[in-house]
């Protein structure tokens, strides 16, 4: 239940669901617990990467015979809590889970600058999988990458005007949609009833992605 204390088997289901990468907030909602309450057992527990269910309990246990407080730790809440929600947000919306991952690592970042090594080591994962999410973030215009020629290597960062960027590149993707499905409806004859529907469908497009795009020229200024 919500309120209790975590067992021996709730930490071994969160020690299962770590390595099967799922959120923390997946992970609570398995449970039917706060994300907070995981948060703070995975981060006094040395992380999700050296989360080990038995010695956290055991420690728990001594914590408890000791009366003693649980130790700080630099990735407690509210900043792990609100990372994780940040992190599920862009899940939610349709950012791959791994991209998002690597977006929020990069956003959080002191300069917003790391090398696929350092992405791969932090997050724990294949130097293939950031590749192939970071390739992601930069076509969505989320992330551009630098080219370091001394060490021979790519520096990804995040700009401060980022949200711009992506959201002109999205914007220009939907003009090109609204471009061939008009195309489409002249194919069709703008007399047919399928003609005239796909006929609607572009004018909506193309007049709703320039208002967009206008907007965000107007508020640009407000990320320099």
């Amino acid at each position: 239940m919500p309120g209790e204390r975590l067992t021996q088997q709730d930490r071994e289901r969160i020690a299962a669901g770590l390595a099967g990468g799922l959120s923390y907030g997946e992970i609570a909602r398995r449970l039917d617990r706060p994300t907070s309450t995981i948060t703070r057992e995975i981060a006094r527990n040395g992380g999700p990467a050296e989360y080990r269910p038995q010695q956290a309990h055991q420690a728990t246990v001594q914590r408890a015979r000791r009366g003693t407080p649980t130790p700080p730790s630099e990735d407690a809440p509210p900043a792990g809590v609100m990372a994780e929600e940040l992190l599920e947000m862009a899940v939610s919306a349709g950012t791959p889970k791994m991209a998002a991952r690597i977006h929020l690592d990069l956003v959080l970042s002191e300069d917003g600058r790391r090398t696929a090594a350092e992405l791969a080591r932090r997050l724990n994962v294949s130097p293939a999988s950031v590749s192939v999410a970071v390739n992601f973030l930069v076509q969505q215009g989320f992330v551009r990458r630098e080219r370091d020629p001394q060490r021979r290597r790519d520096i990804y960062v995040v700009d401060d005007d980022a949200w711009y960027h992506a959201i002109m590149t999205s914007e220009r993707q939907t003009l090109e949609n609204a471009r061939v499905t008009m195309a489409a409806a002249e194919a069709y004859g703008l007399d047919s009833p399928v003609g005239r529907r796909l006929a609607k469908t572009a004018a909506f497009m193309e007049h709703l992605s320039m208002d967009i795009m206008e907007v965000a020229d107007r508020w640009r200024p407000l990320l320099a």
